[in-house]
């Protein structure tokens, strides 16, 4: 019994330190980057991507538009949550802006800070972006997050799925990274 009740006791502080320690490590509106600031960060991290991604490269010439978060914050113990903002980028200008947020739960402990670029391929997967009340990235068109071994096997003529995701400058100390859950929400800025 004392095991147990020992257990009760450490889930308890857990659960205090989490709601304490989340909302401070996950950045809110509050601290949003003005427009400017955002359309550079994401410019500068889209531009950086395609000199150093032949596959990202590829797809930009081919895509209908380009959604990119230059930083995403995510943190957790057992409870986690992620948050940043982007651009949408068609024909080399910003068109729309947008948040990416998410939560999750399980195995997960520490903090890191990354980015990521979905490039929109087919017209269909981006009036989705537009038309639904938040894009949930697992639901609706499918996307690909492409990884090194994919990148170099990509070819413009095997470009069949809605969307293909580039993660970039992983920084911090947790276990993965995944866009899998998150949710894309369009911004009034």
């Amino acid at each position: 019994m004392l095991p147990r009740l020992l257990l009760n006791d450490v889930f308890r502080t857990l659960i205090m330190v989490l709601a304490v320690a989340v909302p401070v490590a996950v950045p809110t509106a509050a601290t949003a980057a003005s427009k400017s600031e955002l359309n550079a960060s994401s410019r500068k991290v889209l531009d950086n991507l395609l000199e150093r991604e032949p596959a990202a490269k590829a797809l930009y010439g081919k895509a209908v538009a380009v959604l990119v978060f230059p930083s995403i914050t995510k943190a957790g113990f057992v409870v986690g949550g992620q948050y940043g903002e982007g651009v949408l980028w068609k024909g080399g200008k910003p068109i729309g802006y947008y948040n990416t947020a998410g939560a999750s739960y399980g195995l997960q402990a520490g903090a890191q800070k990354y980015g990521y670029a979905m490039f929109f391929m087919k017209q269909k997967a981006l009036d989705y972006l537009d038309s639904s009340q938040g894009f949930e990235v697992g639901v609706g068109p499918s996307v690909v997050v492409i990884d090194q071994g994919m990148a170099k096997s990509l070819t413009t003529t095997t470009l069949t799925e809605d969307v293909y995701a580039f993660v970039f400058s992983q920084q911090g100390l947790m276990a993965g990274v995944g866009i899998q859950g998150s949710k894309i929400t369009r911004l009034n800025k």
